[in-house]
């Protein structure tokens, strides 16, 4: 996600440094002109928009925080760090106080979308933070995205983020579900699916589900291990498994899609644990 996102604002004609822990993966990245640097620290040098896409809170901790390395101690004051990893409301308020101190502002900016939007430049922004940072980072935003969605203060662009996973990720196990019921009665999946799929009840989401089950495509556009990750905070903030029991059943399917050694593969995998 995060190289294609590079890549766009390379082809915007802006000047761009770019960091990865591994550094073979900015190679082409490197070739279309952009600097590659050592550290978070020294691409965050000099630049006036910061950009960080990684894993989970703990990976978005190093990244921005590491005494010796972190992103924002390669920062100036007035810069602005755009965080658009998926994380949990708690870290992206402490980041926020963190950024703060370092007279930095912070501008959570999750995204709906996968590979396919980033590099088409069609990903939806679920953004939390003030105003006046919004409109800074606004015009930067729209190189990357279709849509751009000031929801909150920080913390309320990471709820509406996992909310918006915890949908994606109860369709994906329902479906995997309905289709083992299919093939346990006889059903022809792909017909019953796509009668499912013409009525109101079917969004675009569950139909490209659906498709990707169909075709045994588990190549990983969003892999099982990452939306488990996203079950796992979304959990934390509603308080309890009592709190949102849907969700938490939910998990329990990637979590065993885990244990069978999907983790890997693309979340859409999980119907290998009800279909023959």
């Amino acid at each position: 996600m995060g190289s294609r996102m590079a890549l766009n604002l390379l082809k915007a004609g802006h000047q761009v440094t770019v960091w990865n822990r591994s550094p073979a993966a900015a190679a082409e990245l490197v070739s279309l002109g952009a600097r590659q640097a050592g550290t978070p620290k020294e691409a965050a040098r000099g630049a006036a928009f910061v950009f960080a896409m990684v894993r989970d809170d703990a990976a978005s901790r190093q990244v921005w925080l590491d005494p010796e390395t972190g992103a924002l101690a390669g920062m100036a004051a007035g810069a602005v760090a755009i965080e658009s990893s998926t994380l949990s409301p708690d870290w992206v308020r402490e980041l926020g106080n963190a950024a703060s101190k370092h007279g930095v502002s912070l501008l959570e900016a999750p995204v709906a979308g996968s590979r396919p939007q980033a590099e088409a430049a069609q990903l939806v922004y679920l953004i939390g933070g003030d105003q006046a940072t919004f409109d800074r980072c606004e015009p930067l935003l729209k190189v990357l995205g279709s849509a751009l969605h000031l929801v909150g203060p920080l913390g309320t662009g990471a709820l509406v983020k996992l909310g918006t996973n915890a949908l994606l990720g109860i369709q994906v196990t329902a479906l995997a579900e309905l289709m083992g019921m299919f093939q346990r009665n006889g059903v022809d999946a792909s017909s019953a699916l796509n009668v499912i799929g013409q009525t109101a009840v079917s969004s675009p989401a569950a139909r490209q589900i659906a498709g990707l089950m169909l075709a045994e495509d588990i190549s990983p556009r969003f892999p099982v291990e990452l939306i488990e990750k996203d079950f796992g905070y979304a959990l934390e903030a509603a308080g309890s498994r009592e709190a949102a029991p849907t969700i938490a059943a939910a998990r329990q399917i990637f979590q065993e899609a885990m244990r069978k050694g999907l983790g890997p593969s693309n979340m859409t995998s999980v119907v290998q644990l009800f279909v023959r």
